[in-house]
């Protein structure tokens, strides 16, 4: 027989009102009242229904995540992250995997299934945010790839991690080094290639080149094989992203040329096989459990009460090192 909130308040020897309260959790329930109702529910396995609880509530339990694409371990584990995050708090995680703009309208948050929704690093965020603002449901911004102090928000200083990825390989003695940006129109790209530029600066060099490319292993591979085939190659490359990385590092390879002893390589974002890539990658790590935590944390915050500015939240990411950087070799070594 199905336990029941009655058999809960009989239990616990508290009113049904109270142990409502509790369940939906009232903070003018007395702490020694909800720890009984807790332990009542323990003790007679009560799972209380989610439709009842819904609508005694008005809220749904369920928090909307849309993102673009699942084929990122680094994304991946912000999704991760989000999930184990809501469940600590008692809330389901929907996905819409949304690549334009009808499969957004078309999609389930439109109809106020859920009670927030989080956007993970959408490319056009204007979409996006008036509708959601329009229908009033609570959201907060991922990696947004606009500047727009106007939403809620958790970034990452990709400025800092360019900047600290060249740095690295200036430290190493290289001054021959060249740039393969992501797409010009996202934030973090333009962020990446403006800390690399800054740190040559710094140091007075020039940059060898800077190279437009997209987030893919074939945008990496192309441009070093251009580089190769014009027989002039830097020292040194710092990737916007790893699979940029991952393809400089196979058209190199291709051509025996060595990683990192006659070209090192820096990526971004530490995807979960940069480590287990030969060579390993160094590479910048983005602070993923971070991001998808502060991201919940600030949703949940909305929701229970709007604040009367927005905030935005940033966090540094962390230079890793591995095997796919060294020191340069003197002149008198090349044989390329």
């Amino acid at each position: 027989m199905r336990v029941s909130i009655f058999d809960v308040a009989k239990k616990s020897g508290l009113s049904v009102v109270t142990v409502s309260r509790v369940l939906n959790n009232a903070t003018s329930v007395r702490e020694k009242n909800r720890e009984k109702v807790l332990q009542a529910m323990k003790d007679l396995d009560y799972r209380p229904n989610a439709s009842a609880r819904s609508l005694a509530s008005g809220k749904t339990g369920i928090i909307g995540l849309i993102l673009n694409t699942l084929h990122d371990t680094a994304l991946d584990a912000v999704v991760t992250e989000i999930n184990d995050c809501l469940a600590e708090h008692d809330y389901f995680l929907a996905l819409s995997i949304s690549k334009d703009e009808d499969m957004f309208y078309r999609s389930m948050f439109q109809e106020d299934r859920v009670d927030g929704v989080i956007l993970l690093s959408p490319t056009n965020s204007d979409v996006y945010i008036m509708e959601l603002k329009k229908r009033k449901i609570p959201f907060v911004i991922l990696d947004n790839q606009q500047r727009n102090p106007s939403v809620p928000s958790v970034i990452v200083n990709n400025y800092k991690g360019g900047y600290d990825a060249t740095k690295h390989l200036i430290d190493l003695g290289h001054t021959q080094i060249a740039h393969i940006s992501g797409p010009e129109s996202l934030l973090s790209s333009r962020e990446r290639e403006r800390g690399f530029i800054a740190a040559l600066e710094e140091a007075g060099l020039q940059p060898f080149g800077i190279e437009q490319g997209t987030f893919s292993i074939t945008s990496g591979y192309q441009i070093a094989k251009r580089w190769i085939d014009s027989g002039q190659l830097p020292t040194a490359v710092f990737a916007a992203d790893d699979f940029i990385a991952f393809g400089i590092i196979d058209a190199f390879k291709n051509e025996g040329i060595r990683i990192p002893q006659d070209v090192s390589v820096v990526g971004f974002d530490d995807q979960s096989y940069s480590e287990e890539f030969h060579p390993a990658l160094t590479t910048v790590r983005q602070p993923v459990e971070k991001i998808g935590r502060q991201g919940v944390k600030m949703l949940l915050k909305l929701i229970k009460e709007p604040p009367k500015r927005n905030v935005i939240s940033e966090f540094d990411p962390k230079l890793i090192v591995r095997e796919s950087t060294g020191a340069p070799r003197r002149s008198d070594e090349l044989n390329i």
